[in-house]
Protein backbone atom coordinates (compact mmCIF):
# COMPACT_ATOMS: atom_id res chain seq x y z
CA UNK A 1 0.00 0.00 0.00
CA UNK A 2 1.86 3.49 -1.00
CA UNK A 3 2.64 5.40 1.49
CA UNK A 4 2.32 3.14 4.02
CA UNK A 5 6.48 3.00 5.28
CA UNK A 6 8.38 4.29 7.95
CA UNK A 7 10.99 5.19 5.89
CA UNK A 8 9.07 8.38 4.03
CA UNK A 9 9.52 11.45 5.70
CA UNK A 10 5.45 12.41 6.27
CA UNK A 11 4.38 11.30 9.39
CA UNK A 12 0.52 9.69 9.65
CA UNK A 13 -1.75 12.37 11.12
CA UNK A 14 -5.06 12.16 12.59
CA UNK A 15 -7.25 15.42 11.80
CA UNK A 16 -10.67 15.91 13.19
CA UNK A 17 -13.42 16.88 10.69
CA UNK A 18 -16.54 18.55 10.17
CA UNK A 19 -19.23 16.73 8.70
CA UNK A 20 -22.30 18.28 6.59
CA UNK A 21 -24.79 15.42 6.93
CA UNK A 22 -27.01 16.40 3.79
CA UNK A 23 -24.18 17.68 1.32
CA UNK A 24 -22.38 14.71 2.37
CA UNK A 25 -18.97 15.86 2.68
CA UNK A 26 -16.76 15.10 5.64
CA UNK A 27 -14.04 18.35 5.40
CA UNK A 28 -10.21 17.82 8.19
CA UNK A 29 -10.68 20.98 9.96
CA UNK A 30 -7.63 23.56 10.73
CA UNK A 31 -5.84 24.83 13.80
CA UNK A 32 -3.38 22.66 16.01
CA UNK A 33 -6.69 21.49 18.75
CA UNK A 34 -8.11 19.91 15.85
CA UNK A 35 -4.45 18.17 14.63
CA UNK A 36 -2.56 15.55 15.74
CA UNK A 37 0.77 14.39 14.16
CA UNK A 38 2.53 11.08 15.48
CA UNK A 39 6.20 11.33 16.77
CA UNK A 40 7.32 8.17 14.90
CA UNK A 41 5.29 6.75 11.84
CA UNK A 42 3.86 3.14 13.13
CA UNK A 43 6.09 -0.19 12.14
CA UNK A 44 2.50 -2.12 11.00
CA UNK A 45 -0.57 -0.97 10.22
CA UNK A 46 -3.62 -3.23 9.10
CA UNK A 47 -6.60 -2.53 6.98
CA UNK A 48 -9.66 -4.59 7.00
CA UNK A 49 -12.46 -4.50 5.08
CA UNK A 50 -15.32 -7.12 5.14
CA UNK A 51 -19.14 -8.17 3.15
CA UNK A 52 -21.89 -9.62 5.21
CA UNK A 53 -23.72 -12.58 2.74
CA UNK A 54 -27.26 -13.87 3.62
CA UNK A 55 -27.56 -18.01 3.81
CA UNK A 56 -30.80 -18.30 4.55
CA UNK A 57 -33.19 -18.65 2.03
CA UNK A 58 -36.42 -18.66 3.24
CA UNK A 59 -36.39 -14.90 2.61
CA UNK A 60 -39.66 -12.72 0.94
CA UNK A 61 -37.61 -11.44 -2.20
CA UNK A 62 -38.18 -12.88 -5.57
CA UNK A 63 -36.86 -16.09 -6.25
CA UNK A 64 -37.12 -17.39 -2.18
CA UNK A 65 -39.84 -19.75 -2.79
CA UNK A 66 -37.64 -22.51 -3.89
CA UNK A 67 -37.73 -25.07 -1.03
CA UNK A 68 -34.13 -26.19 -0.14
CA UNK A 69 -32.93 -29.90 -1.43
CA UNK A 70 -32.57 -32.07 1.67
CA UNK A 71 -28.64 -32.84 2.01
CA UNK A 72 -27.49 -30.08 0.25
CA UNK A 73 -23.83 -29.83 0.19
CA UNK A 74 -23.35 -26.04 0.52
CA UNK A 75 -25.16 -22.92 1.37
CA UNK A 76 -25.54 -20.06 -1.19
CA UNK A 77 -24.37 -17.08 0.09
CA UNK A 78 -26.31 -14.55 -1.01
CA UNK A 79 -24.15 -10.28 -0.89
CA UNK A 80 -26.80 -8.42 1.72
CA UNK A 81 -24.52 -5.36 2.35
CA UNK A 82 -20.90 -4.06 2.67
CA UNK A 83 -19.49 -4.71 6.99
CA UNK A 84 -17.42 -2.55 8.13
CA UNK A 85 -14.10 -1.01 7.15
CA UNK A 86 -11.21 -1.18 9.84
CA UNK A 87 -7.85 0.45 10.26
CA UNK A 88 -5.34 -0.48 12.97
CA UNK A 89 -1.93 0.39 14.33
CA UNK A 90 0.14 1.26 17.04
CA UNK A 91 2.02 4.17 18.05
CA UNK A 92 5.46 4.97 20.20
CA UNK A 93 5.09 8.24 21.94
CA UNK A 94 9.24 8.76 23.84
CA UNK A 95 9.61 11.93 26.63
CA UNK A 96 12.93 11.49 26.74
CA UNK A 97 14.28 13.63 24.11
CA UNK A 98 15.60 10.66 21.92
CA UNK A 99 13.15 11.46 19.47
CA UNK A 100 13.80 14.47 17.76
CA UNK A 101 10.31 16.82 17.01
CA UNK A 102 10.39 18.97 14.06
CA UNK A 103 7.87 20.71 15.98
CA UNK A 104 6.64 21.82 19.50
CA UNK A 105 3.77 19.55 20.17
CA UNK A 106 0.53 21.60 20.72
CA UNK A 107 0.13 23.03 24.06
CA UNK A 108 4.28 23.54 23.95
CA UNK A 109 5.35 20.23 25.35
CA UNK A 110 6.50 16.94 24.17
CA UNK A 111 6.07 15.18 27.28
CA UNK A 112 4.23 11.97 27.10
CA UNK A 113 0.82 13.17 28.95
CA UNK A 114 0.66 15.61 27.26
CA UNK A 115 0.91 14.19 24.01
CA UNK A 116 -1.89 11.71 24.57
CA UNK A 117 -4.20 14.25 26.08
CA UNK A 118 -3.75 16.36 22.89
CA UNK A 119 -4.89 12.98 21.04
CA UNK A 120 -7.85 11.92 23.04
CA UNK A 121 -8.96 16.03 22.13
CA UNK A 122 -8.97 14.82 18.47
CA UNK A 123 -10.10 11.35 18.64
CA UNK A 124 -11.95 10.71 22.17
CA UNK A 125 -13.23 13.75 23.73
CA UNK A 126 -17.40 13.60 23.10
CA UNK A 127 -18.08 16.70 20.87
CA UNK A 128 -21.07 18.55 22.84
CA UNK A 129 -22.51 19.78 19.36
CA UNK A 130 -23.15 16.92 17.99
CA UNK A 131 -23.38 14.91 20.98
CA UNK A 132 -21.08 12.16 19.51
CA UNK A 133 -17.11 11.22 19.15
CA UNK A 134 -16.02 13.67 16.37
CA UNK A 135 -15.06 11.89 12.61
CA UNK A 136 -11.63 12.33 11.98
CA UNK A 137 -9.28 11.85 8.95
CA UNK A 138 -6.19 9.69 8.85
CA UNK A 139 -3.61 10.72 6.49
CA UNK A 140 -0.63 9.11 5.64
CA UNK A 141 1.05 9.61 1.71
CA UNK A 142 -1.27 8.44 -0.28
CA UNK A 143 -4.03 7.07 1.91
CA UNK A 144 -6.58 8.85 3.55
CA UNK A 145 -9.21 7.07 5.32
CA UNK A 146 -12.75 9.07 7.56
CA UNK A 147 -13.09 7.35 10.04
CA UNK A 148 -13.97 7.74 14.16
CA UNK A 149 -12.20 5.81 16.74
CA UNK A 150 -13.25 2.39 17.90
CA UNK A 151 -11.03 2.00 21.00
CA UNK A 152 -7.42 3.28 21.82
CA UNK A 153 -5.32 1.22 24.85
CA UNK A 154 -2.05 2.96 26.14
CA UNK A 155 0.77 1.03 27.80
CA UNK A 156 3.26 2.80 29.47
CA UNK A 157 6.79 1.12 29.30
CA UNK A 158 9.43 3.76 30.88
CA UNK A 159 9.10 6.14 33.46
CA UNK A 160 11.16 8.68 35.64
CA UNK A 161 11.93 8.19 39.12
CA UNK A 162 9.00 9.80 40.21
CA UNK A 163 6.44 8.02 38.25
CA UNK A 164 6.13 10.33 35.45
CA UNK A 165 5.65 8.38 32.06
CA UNK A 166 8.48 8.66 29.66
CA UNK A 167 7.59 6.92 26.96
CA UNK A 168 4.37 4.94 26.03
CA UNK A 169 3.01 2.57 23.04
CA UNK A 170 -0.36 3.03 21.61
CA UNK A 171 -2.89 0.39 19.99
CA UNK A 172 -5.25 2.39 18.03
CA UNK A 173 -8.58 0.81 15.86
CA UNK A 174 -10.64 2.97 13.99
CA UNK A 175 -13.91 2.30 12.06
CA UNK A 176 -14.54 3.63 8.48
CA UNK A 177 -17.26 6.76 8.36
CA UNK A 178 -19.51 7.76 5.59
CA UNK A 179 -22.07 10.44 6.04
CA UNK A 180 -26.10 8.26 4.74
CA UNK A 181 -25.62 11.39 1.66
CA UNK A 182 -22.01 9.94 0.93
CA UNK A 183 -23.22 6.35 1.32
CA UNK A 184 -26.24 7.11 -0.85
CA UNK A 185 -24.11 8.54 -3.64
CA UNK A 186 -21.70 5.47 -3.55
CA UNK A 187 -24.17 2.87 -3.75
CA UNK A 188 -26.02 3.75 -6.71
CA UNK A 189 -28.27 2.06 -6.09
CA UNK A 190 -29.27 0.28 -9.27
CA UNK A 191 -28.74 -3.55 -8.10
CA UNK A 192 -31.43 -5.99 -8.55
CA UNK A 193 -30.43 -7.35 -5.10
CA UNK A 194 -31.98 -3.69 -3.69
CA UNK A 195 -35.43 -3.34 -3.53
CA UNK A 196 -36.74 -0.58 -6.43
CA UNK A 197 -39.76 1.35 -6.96
CA UNK A 198 -40.73 2.06 -10.48
CA UNK A 199 -43.39 4.27 -11.45
CA UNK A 200 -45.36 3.15 -14.74
CA UNK A 201 -45.17 4.78 -18.17
CA UNK A 202 -47.99 4.15 -21.29
CA UNK A 203 -46.78 1.51 -23.44
CA UNK A 204 -45.37 -0.46 -20.23
CA UNK A 205 -45.70 -4.11 -19.53
CA UNK A 206 -44.70 -6.54 -16.09
CA UNK A 207 -42.65 -8.72 -18.05
CA UNK A 208 -41.00 -5.70 -19.68
CA UNK A 209 -39.95 -3.88 -16.58
CA UNK A 210 -38.98 -7.49 -14.51
CA UNK A 211 -36.56 -7.61 -17.86
CA UNK A 212 -35.33 -3.54 -17.43
CA UNK A 213 -34.60 -4.23 -13.10
CA UNK A 214 -33.61 -8.15 -12.87
CA UNK A 215 -32.67 -8.80 -16.53
CA UNK A 216 -35.00 -11.71 -16.16
CA UNK A 217 -38.65 -10.76 -17.38
CA UNK A 218 -39.32 -14.51 -16.08
CA UNK A 219 -39.90 -12.98 -12.80
CA UNK A 220 -43.08 -11.01 -14.16
CA UNK A 221 -45.22 -13.42 -12.12
CA UNK A 222 -43.97 -13.34 -8.44
CA UNK A 223 -43.66 -9.41 -9.12
CA UNK A 224 -47.36 -9.31 -9.32
CA UNK A 225 -48.37 -11.22 -6.35
CA UNK A 226 -45.97 -8.97 -4.10
CA UNK A 227 -48.06 -5.89 -5.78
CA UNK A 228 -51.40 -8.19 -5.32
CA UNK A 229 -51.84 -7.51 -9.39
CA UNK A 230 -54.75 -9.32 -10.80
CA UNK A 231 -53.74 -8.86 -14.56
CA UNK A 232 -49.93 -8.07 -15.27
CA UNK A 233 -51.46 -6.59 -18.40
CA UNK A 234 -53.12 -3.79 -18.15
CA UNK A 235 -50.66 -1.72 -16.12
CA UNK A 236 -52.28 1.67 -15.33
CA UNK A 237 -49.91 4.31 -16.14
CA UNK A 238 -48.37 6.68 -13.37
CA UNK A 239 -49.26 4.05 -10.74
CA UNK A 240 -46.16 2.42 -8.73
CA UNK A 241 -44.83 -0.79 -8.74
CA UNK A 242 -42.52 -2.79 -5.66
CA UNK A 243 -39.81 -4.52 -7.82
CA UNK A 244 -38.75 -6.91 -4.26
CA UNK A 245 -34.74 -7.81 -3.91
CA UNK A 246 -33.79 -10.92 -5.58
CA UNK A 247 -32.76 -14.16 -3.41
Amino acid sequence: MAGLSTGLKKLLTITACGVDKKAGITTPLSGDDNRFEVMLNPSEFSHERSIIYSTDNAGSGCGSAKDEPIGKAAVTPDFQSYGDETVGFSLVIDGTGVVNIPQPAPGGSPDVATQIKNLNKVVYVYDQEEHEPRVVQLLWGSFKFNCRLKSMSVQYTLFKPSGQPLRAKLSLSFIGYMSPAEEAKKADRKSPDLTKVVEVKAGDTLPALCYRVYNDSSYYTQVARVNNLVSFRGLKPGSQIVFPPLR
